[in-house]
C-alpha cells in the first residue's frame, strides 16, 4: 500500500499536493492502491455537487471507465515490475489523487461561493486532469498486457473521451455567478439588494438555514487571513456579501446558533476544558506555545524559542540530546489548533504569530467596497431591528452584532455610528436572559471602540452595567459587564466615576468570589483598571479586596489567574497602606511559594516586584520572613539571569536587601529599620 501522508496536513482548497508513488514500489502494491483510490472517487456519485454538477460527474464517469482497465490488469505478474506500465499506471495514480482533492472541494459545506466564484479555474482544472489521463493512456502500452480486446477498446474509448470532453463553466453556475456580481455591484453603490436576489443565489447553493451561512463565512474569513493569498479583493466582497445574507435573510435561527445564542458548549469545548495545559507548554521556555513547531527528533517546541536555540549554534534537540539530521521546521497546526481552541473555552489570551493581525487589518480597511458598504448596510438594518424588532427579533440581532463586533474594530466602528449603543442598554434590563447575555457581550465589544466610552457613559450605561453585575441573570452577563467596565477604566473621568460609586467595587468583589473563572478575570481585570487612580486604592481594601485575594492565590490552577492576582497585589503594595494589608493577610509564603513552581514568566517577574514592594515599604515584617526562606534564592538568581531587563533589576534589588540584611544581622550590628527611601524601587 502508499502510505499517502497529504492528507495528515491542513490542505489550502484548491491545492493539490498529489504525491507520485515512488519508483520502488512494487507492481501488485501499486494496481491495489489504484483501485482503492478510484473506488473512493466512484463514491463520490452519492454526494451533492453545489457546483461544477456535470463536470464533476463526468470526472467520475471517466474514472470508472479507467477502473474497469484498471482491474483486468492480471495483478502479482512480475515480468511488468519494471516495464513502462509501471510509469504509466504512476502517472494515472498521481491524477487519480488530484481528482480526488478537486471532488472533495466541490462537495465542501463551507466553501460553496467560492467554489462558484472560482468555477473557471476548477473547470480548467478539470480540463487539464481529463488531458493527463488521455497522455498517460496513450503511452499504456496495451501490448504488452494480457487484457482482452474488450479491455483495449474500453482503453480507446476512454482515451478519446477524455480529448473530446469540453469542461467548461455550466449555464447554470454562469447565471448565478452574475447574479452575484450585480448584487456585489449594488453593495458598492450603497443600494439594499432585493431580498428576492439574495434568496435565488442561496438556494442555489443549498444555503437553507443560518448556521450554513455561518460556515460560508467563517471559510471565507480565515482563507482572507491565509498566508500567500492572492485573492483578497475578492473574498472580502464575497464575504460581506454573505455576511449581509447571514443577518438579513435567516428569521429563525437554527439549532446550532440556538445553542451558541443560548451558552450552549459542544461536547469537544467540554473535552478540551479539561486538557492537561502543560502539554501545550514549550519544552524551552515552559511558555504556552503559539506557533508550535515538530523537529527531526519529533518533538514540539515554540517555533521562536528553538530558533534561537538552534542560532546559537546547537544543532541536538534540547529535550533528548539527540544529534539531529535537519533543522526542519515543521508547523504543528493540530496542536496549535487545539492550543488556541483550550485559550478560547478557558478564556486565555492566545497571541497569533506569523499571521496578519485581525483587528489591525480589519481597522485600516475592510479590502473592498462592497465588503465596506455591506457592513455599513447591514449595521443599519440591525439597529432597527433591536429598536422595532420583536423581541426574538432583538435577541437575533445582539446576537449578530456580538459576532460582528468580536472581529473586527471596522464593525464596531459602524455600529456605533449606526447607533446601537442606546438600544443595546435597553436591552440589557431585559428578562429574558438570552436577550441580557447577547446585549451586554455586544456592549463589551463596542466598548473597546474609542468614540463608545462616552455613549455609553452618556445615556447612562454604568447604571445599566452596574444592575446586570450586580444581578445578571446568567454569570456569563455579569461577566460581560465586569469586562464593560474594565474598557470604560481606561478613561481617567470613568475611573474616578466608577470607583466612587459605592456599590460597583463590591459587585466586583462579590464575582470575584462566586464567579466563573472568566468571570473572576474579569474582576481583576477591572479592579487593576481602577487602581491607576490612587484615590481608589483604600477603597479596594476597605471593601477586603487584599484577603480575598490572597486566599484565592492558593486555589487558582490557571496562570493567568495568578498573575493577574498578583498585578493586583503588586499594584496596593507600592503604596504603605496596601503593603500592610498584604502583610497582614499573610501573603509572604504563597508569594515565595508561586515564585518556586509557577511556570508563567509574567507571574514569575510580578512575585518579585511584590515582594520588592512588601520589603520597601514593610521591611521589618517582611526581610526577616524572606531571608529565613531557603527556597527564595534559586528562582530569584534565574529570574536574575534571564528575566526582562526590569524584572533582572528588581530581582537584583530584592537580592541585595536581603544580603545586606543578612551581613548586618550576622554582624552583630543594630537590626536595620527599613524605611522607603533607603532603596531604590525600580518601576
Amino acid at each position: 500500500m502508499i502510505n499517502d501522508k497529504s492528507n495528515e496536513f491542513i490542505r489550502r482548497i484548491l491545492n493539490f499536493p498529489a504525491i507520485r508513488p515512488s519508483e520502488t514500489i512494487c507492481f501488485s502494491s501499486l494496481v491495489t492502491s489504484l483501485i482503492q483510490l478510484g473506488q473512493k472517487i466512484c463514491e463520490y456519485k452519492s454526494r451533492t455537487f453545489f457546483t461544477n454538477k456535470k463536470n464533476c460527474r463526468n470526472s467520475i464517469r471517466l474514472i470508472e471507465d479507467i477502473l474497469v482497465v484498471v482491474k483486468e490488469i492480471p495483478n502479482g505478474v512480475s515480468r511488468f515490475a519494471n516495464s513502462s506500465i509501471l510509469s504509466s499506471l504512476s502517472e494515472i495514480h498521481f491524477i487519480f489523487q488530484k481528482y480526488q482533492f478537486l471532488l472533495e472541494d466541490c462537495i465542501r459545506e463551507d466553501a460553496r461561493i467560492w467554489m462558484l466564484a472560482k468555477s473557471e479555474d476548477v473547470s480548467c482544472q478539470i480540463q487539464m486532469l481529463a488531458r493527463a489521463v488521455a497522455v498517460a493512456l496513450d503511452v499504456l502500452p496495451l501490448e504488452e498486457m494480457d487484457v482482452s480486446v474488450e479491455v483495449k477498446e474500453v482503453v480507446e474509448f476512454v482515451r478519446n473521451q477524455a480529448v473530446k470532453l469540453k469542461f467548461e463553466v455550466e449555464m447554470d453556475d454562469r447565471r448565478v455567478q452574475m447574479n452575484v456580481l450585480k448584487i456585489l455591484d449594488q453593495l458598492e453603490d450603497g443600494i439594499i439588494p432585493e431580498s428576492s436576489d439574495l434568496k435565488r443565489v442561496l438556494d442555489y447553493l443549498g444555503i437553507k438555514c443560518w448556521s450554513a451561512c455561518n460556515k460560508e463565512v467563517k471559510f471565507l474569513d480565515n482563507e482572507i487571513f491565509s498566508e500567500g493569498n492572492t485573492d483578497m479583493g475578492l473574498l472580502s466582497s464575497l464575504m460581506g456579501f454573505m455576511i449581509y445574507c447571514r443577518g438579513t435573510m435567516f428569521e429563525v435561527l437554527d439549532n446550532v446558533a440556538s445553542t451558541q445564542i443560548n451558552g450552549g458548549s459542544s461536547n469537544a469545548d467540554q473535552v478540551i476544558r479539561f486538557l492537561n495545559l502543560d502539554d501545550f507548554r514549550c519544552p524551552i521556555t515552559l511558555e504556552i506555545m503559539s506557533d508550535p513547531v515538530t523537529i527531526a527528533s519529533g518533538h514540539t517546541y515554540d517555533r521562536s524559542s528553538i530558533l534561537k536555540w538552534f542560532r546559537s549554534g546547537n544543532s541536538t534537540c534540547p529535550k533528548t540530546g539527540e544529534r539531529l539530521t535537519s533543522i526542519d521546521l515543521v508547523p504543528n497546526l493540530a496542536l496549535k489548533f487545539l492550543i488556541k481552541q483550550y485559550c478560547y473555552v478557558n478564556g486565555i489570551p492566545f497571541v497569533e504569530t506569523g499571521r496578519r493581525n485581525r483587528d489591525t487589518v480589519k481597522s485600516v480597511a475592510t479590502g473592498s467596497v462592497a465588503n465596506e458598504q455591506a457592513m455599513k448596510l447591514l449595521a443599519s438594518f440591525l439597529v432597527g431591528r433591536l429598536v422595532a424588532g420583536t423581541m426574538e427579533q432583538q435577541n437575533n440581532a445582539a446576537f449578530e452584532i456580538h459576532l460582528l463586533t468580536k472581529t473586527s474594530i471596522f464593525n464596531r466602528s459602524c455600529l456605533v455610528e449606526a447607533g446601537a449603543i442606546s438600544p443595546l442598554l435597553n436591552l440589557v434590563n431585559s428578562r429574558d436572559s438570552s436577550c441580557q447575555e447577547n446585549a451586554m457581550a455586544t456592549l463589551l465589544n463596542l466598548s473597546k471602540n474609542s468614540n463608545s466610552k462616552s455613549i455609553i457613559v452618556g445615556n447612562g450605561g454604568l447604571f445599566a452595567i452596574l444592575d446586570v453585575l450586580k444581578g445578571g441573570l446568567k454569570m456569563e452577563a455579569r461577566q460581560h459587564a465586569a469586562g464593560t467596565l474594565f474598557y470604560l477604566t481606561s478613561v481617567e473621568e470613568y475611573r474616578k466615576m466608577i470607583g466612587e460609586n459605592p456599590e460597583i467595587i463590591p459587585s466586583l468583589l462579590e464575582l470575584l468570589r462566586n464567579g466563573t473563572d472568566g468571570g473572576k478575570k474579569n474582576a481583576l481585570v477591572t479592579i487593576f483598571g481602577l487602581l491607576r487612580r490612587p484615590e481608589n486604592h483604600w477603597r479596594v481594601i476597605a471593601a477586603g479586596l487584599v484577603l480575598l485575594v490572597v486566599n484565592l492565590l492558593k486555589s487558582f490552577k490557571r496562570e493567568d489567574l495568578i498573575t493577574d492576582s498578583l498585578a493586583v497585589l503588586s499594584t496596593l503594595s507600592e503604596r504603605l497602606d496596601g503593603a500592610m494589608a498584604v502583610l497582614y493577610a499573610g501573603a509572604l509564603p504563597i508569594i515565595v511559594n508561586v515564585l518556586s513552581s509557577c511556570n508563567s514568566r509574567a507571574a514569575k517577574e510580578y512575585c518579585v516586584s511584590l515582594l520588592l514592594a512588601l520589603c520597601i515599604n514593610g521591611g521589618a515584617d517582611a526581610v526577616p520572613v524572606l531571608v529565613k526562606n531557603s527556597s527564595l534564592m534559586g528562582p530569584l538568581y534565574s529570574l536574575l539571569a534571564e528575566g526582562n531587563s526590569k524584572a533582572s533589576k528588581k530581582a537584583s534589588t530584592l537580592i541585595r536587601i536581603l544580603h545586606e540584611y543578612n551581613e548586618k544581622t550576622y554582624s552583630g550590628l543594630v537590626s536595620p529599620v527599613f524605611i522607603e527611601d533607603q532603596f531604590i524601587n525600580v518601576r
